[in-house]
């Protein structure tokens, strides 16, 4: 039997909102399916998101849901956690909201090791607000505030995700649907702070601006499709042969302390006392 998908909606929000050839929604379908596999009780679920065309999921997906403020979908999701460990918290964001103005509290909430999930809807742009230049936009390409071509390299998720302690860190596309939904699955059982870079496409805002690499929405997940390289094969190549490719696979997954059960166990050591 498939993933019954009425279940998960709010069938009264549709349609949605995003564009014609947007993957927002293969990503929302992966979702699904990993907390389905996950078998997670549905009132002991909890998404978040910020601000941004990722933010709209939370509002079509029948669960406990929480829009924030700008950047702050994590803060928020800690909260929500510490108040009650008991829930299962996932948070998705797009890349400026996750790595721009929230990347403060990306840093601190890898560190910290708290029992969630970062999903990154990474498109490479503010698509939202007027396609601005983005943390993740490809050197040399065109959005509405580098009309000349982004200067300096993408900030890197998983590099950063792994700097700052992340105990679960992985990254696929949305063309490679079957991958991004068990490393979804894989970031929800995992016992910690995982993030999934979702290497994502946005064809309004970015892919018609730069046509000399995407011609259509389809070139936007065919050049995902052609220009993925997993990380065991990445690992035999020179920098030069890997400029340009979407490095894909689990980069991160190890047991370290949750930040939840540490806090229990100073309450409760306090109390004791």
């Amino acid at each position: 039997m498939g993933v019954n998908y009425h279940e998960y909606l709010r069938e009264k929000m549709m349609p949605h909102i995003w564009c014609s050839g947007c993957t927002h929604g293969i990503v929302t379908k992966a979702l699904i399916r990993a907390i389905d596999k996950a078998k997670l009780d549905k009132n002991k679920v909890v998404v978040v998101s910020g601000i941004g065309c990722a933010s709209r999921m939370p509002g079509y997906l029948d669960f406990n849901t929480l829009h924030t403020t700008h950047g702050r979908a994590l803060a928020f999701a800690t909260g929500v956690k510490l108040a009650n460990p008991d829930l299962h918290l996932i948070v998705v964001s797009g890349d400026g909201d996750a790595v721009a103005i929230g990347g403060n509290h990306f840093i601190h909430a890898c560190n910290r090791n708290i029992d969630m999930t970062l999903v990154v809807l990474n498109n490479n742009i503010y698509g939202m607000t007027g396609g601005q230049r983005s943390p993740t936009t490809y050197e040399g390409d065109i959005s509405s505030t580098s009309v000349y071509g982004s200067i300096g390299s993408p900030v890197d998720v998983v590099n950063l995700a792994l700097g700052a302690g992340a105990t679960f860190v992985a990254r696929t596309t949305s063309y490679h649907v079957q991958q991004l939904e068990s490393y979804i699955y894989s970031g929800i059982v995992h016992k910690g702070f995982s993030v999934i870079d979702a290497v994502s496409a946005c064809y309004t805002a970015y892919g018609r601006r730069n046509k000399q690499r995407y011609k259509s929405s389809v070139d936007m997940l065919n050049y995902m499709k052609n220009n993925s390289v997993n990380i065991s094969a990445a690992r035999e190549k020179n920098p030069d042969e890997l400029k340009g490719k979407i490095i894909v696979g689990i980069f991160r997954d190890s047991i370290e302390p949750e930040y939840c059960e540490e806090y229990s166990k100073m309450v409760n050591k306090i109390k004791s006392r």
